[in-house]
């Protein structure tokens, strides 16, 4: 481990061992408790080890944590927006106490780190979630996997790092702080803008960071995070070979692409503090602050949960302190008059302002439609185009949820045989019993076995859908969250269609063949769905169907006009 002062940039505190205290510390871990890292955790704990979170030195402890929700600063006054915390599961907290030491290993099981360990606390997540995040909308991505997906015990303690975690991909591209640091020092870059991004890099873009760079008088490194983002933004390896086709069109003597290792928490005004603190561990002087930095999008009410310059404002505020210098911009549009990016403070009246927002292109990408040389460079276009090809060429899942005996696995079969008549595509049932008899037999039926059958379930869905292939699945699925996580799931490289077979459950009963409901009510039967156990209808399924109105023909039917209308079928 060692500290570094560079010219610019202030302290990096730097948690790798060396070479042979590594390999003595290997030798001792054997001995300790050790924790698998989620995959949150792992990236947190590769920006701790190479320094990038500095002046952090392990996860929190529980002084900093609470000094950091509730004021943004850790315990001694520096400033720093955002908790860093190793969340256990409650079991695995009973294991240890302060003072142990732990194992930190990823997925695989090599040792990452060892934590010693000097807290270990039950915190207040939605108090966390409203301090941090100014919400507990779940909608917020941050407040989602806080409340959601985040274990519910804290353990905080310095860490000593045997080795960074591993990556294969762009190794040519991924550079430590000191690394950074060294690369500009060693090319006289004495002013260096930083740029972030999590989306492709398209023409307005270049124009923003362009005019960055000549404002700052600076050198610019265009630095894409690479780990954690928004759920449903495009894949790293898609827009790393964007960025790689569009740094070409910058000087090559003053402009450097390298790849950051954070998970974003989607924080807005924090978030953006956060992110400027890194930067100046980085080595860089300048930080581009655009509109909706770090947005998360929409609230559960359709509101944004921040202004577009929220962010710019709070680090504005703070810059000084940190020693790194905001450079906000506007939003760039195209003026067609011109026939050039203009910042969109200095629209003059009768100028045609030519747009394309997100949506609009995503909508462009899935249907094959034009894209404009105005908008985005070929190359950057093509490249897209490979990864996310039209939606009559994706794959897609049709996910059935309803209660026992609604009609589900009946609609699913009569699905499956229209889609193989028509052709073109494989087609694959995961039908509830069939799941419970092949993937899941070890499994019983309480809540937490019943989540991990759905999730079985998605995943398989997830992998044929990635392949351009149709799943079928027809589970009871009665849990909002679980069907959350696997629509998230398939919909990272496919198309999700839920259909809530909504058939009453006095129909149901009449209908069940095998005595379910009627051993569920006589008490035989435990935690049976729609009687001793919650059913959780979906709020926002593409698809209702009750099949007391209509026969399983008609059903199906539907859903091909579902299917056709968004395009996954001709």
């Amino acid at each position: 481990m060692s500290t570094i002062i560079a010219p610019h940039g202030g302290v990096l505190k730097d948690r790798l061992l060396s070479e042979k205290e590594a390999d003595s510390l290997k030798a001792k871990a054997a001995s300790y408790v050790s924790w698998d890292l989620t995959e949150r955790q792992g990236w947190d704990i590769e920006m701790l080890l190479n320094g990038a979170f500095s002046p952090l030195e392990g996860f929190m402890n529980r002084s900093d944590y609470e000094s950091v929700v509730r004021d943004m600063r850790l315990a001694d006054k520096t400033l720093w927006p955002m908790p860093i915390t190793l969340d256990v599961k409650e079991e695995f907290s009973g294991k240890i106490s302060a003072g142990a030491k732990v194992a930190l290993r990823d997925a695989e099981g090599v040792l990452i780190a060892v934590m010693t360990v000097s807290d270990i606390w039950k915190p207040d997540k939605k108090a966390e979630a409203e301090h941090v995040f100014g919400t507990t909308d779940v909608k917020h991505p941050g407040v989602d996997y806080l409340l959601n997906k985040s274990h519910p015990v804290y353990v905080g303690g310095t860490i000593e790092g045997v080795e960074l975690p591993r990556h294969y991909d762009f190794k040519q591209l991924r550079h430590t702080p000191r690394d950074l640091r060294e690369k500009f020092q060693k090319n006289g870059w004495r002013r260096v803008v930083a740029f972030q991004t999590r989306n492709p890099m398209h023409r307005a873009h270049q124009e923003l960071t362009f005019r960055a760079a000549k404002t700052s008088e600076a050198n610019l490194l265009i630095q894409p995070v690479v780990g954690m983002t928004k759920p449903g933004d495009i894949d790293h390896y898609s827009r790393i070979r964007c960025y790689e086709h569009l740094v070409k069109q910058y000087p090559e003597q003053t402009t450097m692409l390298s790849l950051l290792p954070l998970a974003m928490r989607m924080g807005g005004p924090r978030e953006a503090v956060w992110h400027a603190i890194i930067r100046k561990n980085y080595g860089c002087t300048h930080f581009i602050v655009g509109r909706n930095h770090a947005d998360p999008g929409k609230d559960s009410k359709g509101n944004d949960f921040y202004g577009p310059y929220d962010a710019q404002e709070l680090l504005g505020k703070h810059q000084d302190e940190l020693g790194i210098k905001m450079v906000a911009f506007p939003e760039m549009v195209y003026v067609q008059e011109k026939a050039e990016y203009v910042p969109s403070t200095e629209i003059q009246p009768g100028w045609t302002v030519l747009n394309i927002s997100g949506t609009e292109f995503r909508r462009r990408l899935m249907e094959g439609l034009d894209i404009p040389d105005w908008f985005s460079y070929k190359d950057v276009v093509e490249e897209l185009r490979k990864t996310y090809p039209p939606r009559k060429k994706q794959g897609f899942t049709v996910f059935f949820t309803g209660l026992s005996g609604s009609g589900k696995s009946t609609i699913a079969n009569a699905l499956m045989v229209k889609l193989l008549e028509a052709g073109g595509r494989n087609v694959t049932m995961l039908d509830g019993d069939l799941v419970r008899k092949n993937l899941s037999s070890e499994l019983g039926f309480s809540r937490e076995h019943r989540d991990l059958n759905i999730q079985r379930i998605g995943f398989v869905a997830a992998e044929i859908s990635k392949n351009g292939g149709a799943a079928i699945c027809a589970p009871i699925a009665p849990y909002a969250q679980t069907r959350k996580q696997v629509r998230e799931t398939v919909a990272r490289n496919g198309g999700f269609i839920e259909v809530h077979v909504s058939t009453p459950i006095e129909v149901c009963e009449e209908r069940d063949r095998k005595g379910l409901y009627a051993k569920a009510r006589a008490g035989i039967i435990k935690e049976f769905t729609g009687i001793s156990d919650p059913y959780e209808a979906p709020e926002n399924p593409e698809l209702v169907i009750d099949t007391k109105d209509c026969t399983p023909d008609e059903a199906s039917q539907r859903i091909l006009l579902k299917l056709e209308q968004m395009g996954f079928i001709k």
